[in-house]
């Protein structure tokens, strides 16, 4: 069966409650609003395709997105340049939301990863006024291309004394493509197991999937013993697309954009309340439910929600 983008979206948005309907009248409805199928397709009028003008369009995405200037802070590490906010938390404990910004010189960058950067933006915009345990850093990266450089040097810079106030990475790089994936090889075991969890929760198509010799910025904590992950969406098609001339706007689909930013904002919630050792070891336990988890599956729940979801994105494989 083949839709329309516009007949999928419309389906799509058919099967989202709003945000006064789905929330108690004691939740967050006043400081969480779930970012719009349509609010992340806009996203994508265009794509800045040269390197060098990537970092400045960044910021510009995260002011949009209601960052304060003062709030965003250009971090350089021996030739790199990370843009990082900091979300403070009730705790010490501290959570990573990354992906990079850098490209290729071939194409335009727009699925690696014009999409993660999209992604994590809106992830800030849905939750910078929410009262949150951990603390969130959400980076933009440098120089992911040339070797994990940005993310490399960020987790070096950490003090051994610290590390363990680190509690979880969530990297996103090159949705676009088909529904959310985990890159195996990027990610912790257990982590990746709630993310297929909390995936099936929310009855959102997924799967697991290594991309050949690939890495990403996830690895850089996974090194340091940190727990992490990567989300992509790709497809059989990547190879012919990621790191080409082919690597254009008019290869991003959005709805798959918008599946990779629900997934992350669930498993953010999940981690939120989880302890910060929680996944450094033990085998994934469905931890007790709490009303921003609740807010952020609840419009994806419906069995009915999920199919025209594998329609925009071309994925068809079972989720169970």
């Amino acid at each position: 069966m083949t839709l329309s983008l516009k007949s999928i979206a419309t389906n799509v948005l058919a099967q989202l409650c709003l945000l006064t309907i789905c929330i108690p009248a004691n939740a967050q409805q006043n400081t969480i609003k779930i970012s719009t199928l349509e609010e992340i397709k806009a996203e994508f009028s265009s794509v800045p395709c040269e390197d060098d003008k990537r970092l400045a369009a960044v910021q510009a995405l995260f002011e949009k997105a209601g960052a304060p200037a003062s709030d965003m802070s250009v971090v350089k590490y021996k030739g790199v340049e990370n843009l990082a906010i900091r979300k403070q938390g009730t705790s010490a404990e501290i959570m990573v939301v990354g992906a990079h910004y850098d490209k290729v010189s071939d194409g335009c960058g727009a699925v690696d990863n014009w999409t993660g950067i999209v992604a994590i933006a809106h992830l800030y915009k849905t939750l910078r006024n929410a009262s949150l345990s951990k603390t969130i850093i959400f980076v933009a990266f440098g120089k992911e291309e040339k070797g994990l450089i940005g993310s490399r040097a960020m987790v070096d810079a950490i003090a051994k004394d610290q590390l363990g106030q680190y509690c979880a990475m969530i990297n996103i790089d090159s949705l676009g493509l088909s529904a959310p994936q985990v890159l195996d090889n990027a990610s912790s075991k257990k982590l990746g197991e709630l993310a297929a969890n909390v995936a099936k929760e929310m009855k959102m198509p997924f799967s697991h999937a290594s991309v050949g010799n690939a890495d990403a910025d996830s690895s850089s904590f996974v090194r340091k013993k940190i727990p992490a992950l990567t989300i992509h969406g790709l497809n059989n098609e990547w190879s012919s697309i990621i790191h080409s001339r082919n690597d254009q706007l008019s290869k991003v689909n959005p709805v798959s954009v918008y599946l990779g930013y629900r997934l992350a904002l669930a498993l953010m919630s999940r981690l939120d309340t989880s302890a910060c050792a929680a996944y450094r070891w033990a085998v994934y336990k469905k931890a007790p439910s709490n009303k921003l988890f609740e807010l952020t599956v609840s419009s994806l729940r419906s069995q009915t929600a999920a199919q025209p979801l594998r329609w925009a994105t071309g994925w068809t494989p079972s989720i169970e």
